[in-house]
């Protein structure tokens, strides 16, 4: 594995509503590129994913701590201001994105949120072995999906149920339907692109209590799998959108506007507009009804959106690389690249405002 170097340079903003000053934070990481970000706002930090690298700096461009060696592939975060943890998707798996980071997987992939104290993450190139402020917790539901087979509409026997993936997009918001209340982890799954099966036009949403995670949590142990977790999701919800290349890469939740703000990699199927980012109101209510193109299930499911009505796309092509409502309409996102001399991947995490138009719904601050 290779190791990461981390250079930070900040450039600082006006002020903002949220903060006294905001900065621009940009960072080199290293072959691996940014998976997700999380701001902290108690403590004026930022948080990062580098696939293999968990990264905490303060917002003068310094590097405080990190965790160096994560077996599998670190992806999207959020942070939750209460109990003071990052919730993150880590997939270890036996196929072209595990290659490399999780070789002893050997087909018997299994999907976790890593829950991160991030109070404890305190020296830098800390390991993720044996460490308590990195623990994990098994996503049962998209592991089984993941492994087991069904045949479609056309007939044929279609690997990986609703084209999971395994997982990505997570978010802490109230349940669907409900404009406040009681907040929940929702974690998307990641969607395989394939053009020519009916069944993976949703994006699957399954919701969990955080404390319930938290009770099942453990520390990992290289080289083997950890299998604790809930049997069940609180529910699993599809979301219709149409195709994607990979699902929900960063799931957002902003309480100023009422969102929930899918980021992917746009689709490639004919019949739809493949929009890089979905959005819906978390107050509309899932309806129970049969999934579309899914031979294999005949169940009725909590869904939004249908193939004459999708979920709101917009063109916006930031956010699958992180993405991080503040409030008062403000959001972080990851514009991730390569720089051409060092062949180093960096993200510029930028100041957007949210605008209501659908047609732009984001500006630079």
């Amino acid at each position: 594995m290779k190791r990461i170097i981390i250079s930070v340079l900040v450039l600082f903003t006006g002020l903002s509503a949220v903060m006294a000053q905001t900065p621009e934070v940009f960072v080199t990481g290293g072959q691996n590129h940014v998976q997700g970000i999380a701001y902290d706002s108690a403590m004026d930090r930022m948080y990062l994913s580098f696939t293999t690298s968990f990264l905490v700096t303060d917002m003068q461009g310094n590097v405080i701590a990190s965790i160096d060696r994560i077996q599998g592939h670190l992806g999207a975060m959020t942070f939750n201001q209460a109990d003071r943890k990052v919730y993150a998707s880590l997939e270890c798996k036996d196929d072209v994105i595990g290659q490399g980071l999780s070789d002893f997987a050997k087909g018997r992939s299994m999907f976790y949120i890593a829950i991160i104290d991030v109070d404890k993450v305190t020296e830098k190139g800390m390991d993720s072995e044996d460490n308590e402020a990195f623990r994990i917790v098994c996503v049962k539901e998209a592991t089984r999906d993941y492994h087991v087979t069904g045949f479609g509409v056309d007939g044929r026997e279609y690997e990986h149920l609703y084209g999971c993936s395994g997982i990505d997009g997570v978010t802490i918001a109230p349940k669907l339907g409900k404009k406040g209340g009681k907040e929940y982890l929702y974690v998307a799954y990641g969607i395989y692109g394939d053009v020519l099966r009916d069944d993976n036009d949703y994006q699957v949403l399954l919701r969990y209590d955080m404390k319930e995670l938290n009770k099942y949590a453990g520390t990992v142990k290289f080289g083997g799998f950890y299998d604790k977790g809930p049997k069940k999701p609180l529910d699993k919800t599809f979301i219709f959108t149409g195709n994607t290349n990979w699902g929900v890469q960063n799931l957002a939740y902003d309480k100023a506007s009422g969102k929930m703000i899918m980021a992917v990699y746009k689709g490639k199927k004919e019949r739809f507009a493949n929009y890089p980012m979905y959005m819906f109101d978390i107050s509309r209510k899932p309806a129970k009804r049969q999934l579309e193109g899914v031979g294999y299930d005949a169940s009725k499911h909590p869904v939004i959106g249908s193939s004459s009505e999708p979920v709101q796309g917009v063109g916006f092509k930031y956010g699958a690389t992180g993405m991080c409502p503040l409030g008062n309409g403000l959001f972080y996102f990851s514009e991730n690249g390569k720089d051409s001399e060092t062949g180093l991947q960096y993200s510029r995490v930028r100041l957007y405002r949210w605008t209501g138009d659908p047609a732009k719904p984001f500006e630079k601050y």
